[in-house]
């Protein structure tokens, strides 16, 4: 394939606009078939969690104190990612699906449950992705509480406290019909420019003088112009009148 100049590049292009757009309203149109009618839609309700003062039961005195410490602060930061492990291990979501009731083997639960720390702080952030709204909430609430129940179990602190309860989620989280749409309409792009150029490559036509004097390296004096092929479609028309 010859190089070609910007120039080149625009006319190509242009003289194709016709098959470009409609290249790329067809991968429109998928996206939006596939977002709507392919895509289970599911939802993500979150609950907050951070870890304070760890009070510490039976110390053997009757002195407490609820002031942070040091040793406070660096043992909730190391225990970070203990407790992310904690929270989808199988005695917490197991007592939790007991609680709710639910239908649903820990393993299943365990795979849409997420744990996530925001960096140098000691707070957790517990997500929960169900086809229900309304049971990725109550998941997420009885997560968080089991959880702090089987903190001050195994440690004996008392060092989780709940932030931000999980809501109802009031949209899906999976899906995004705008997004998905820009998407698969650049995808329609792409595939539209590929179009062009391997079309323009496998077009070996002479269309131009100047496809002469590039392909060939030889100067055109001169060109005459198809006139009959003018004058014979003039004269069909004129017969049908």
């Amino acid at each position: 394939m010859e190089e070609l100049d910007l120039k080149e590049l625009f006319e190509i292009f242009w003289s194709k606009k016709v098959q470009i757009i409609l290249i790329v309203l067809i991968f429109a149109v998928i996206g939006i078939i596939y977002t709507m009618g392919f895509v289970t839609p599911v939802y993500t309700s979150s609950t907050t969690l951070v870890l304070a003062t760890a009070n510490r039961e039976n110390q053997g005195t009757t002195n407490t104190t609820n002031s942070i410490t040091t040793t406070d602060i660096t043992l909730n930061s190391n225990l970070v990612s203990t407790y992310s492990v904690l929270v989808r291990s199988k005695d917490v979501l197991g007592q939790v699906i007991s609680n709710l009731g639910i239908d649903i083997s820990w393993e299943n639960l365990k795979n849409n449950v997420t744990v996530s720390s925001v960096e140098d702080t000691e707070v957790l952030e517990i997500a929960v992705t169900n086809e229900n709204p309304q049971y990725a909430t109550d998941i997420a609430n009885e997560i968080a509480k089991v959880f702090s129940d089987k903190v001050a179990e195994i440690y004996n602190i008392n060092n989780v406290h709940i932030v931000d309860e999980a809501e109802t989620p009031t949209g899906p989280s999976n899906v995004n019909h705008t997004k998905d749409v820009i998407i698969f309409a650049f995808i329609g792009v792409v595939v539209a420019v590929i179009y062009v150029l391997i079309a323009n490559m496998l077009d070996t036509t002479i269309k131009t003088a100047d496809d002469i004097e590039r392909l060939y390296k030889l100067p055109v004096l001169a060109s005459i112009p198809i006139y009959g092929a003018d004058m014979q479609k003039k004269k069909k028309k004129g017969g049908r009148k």
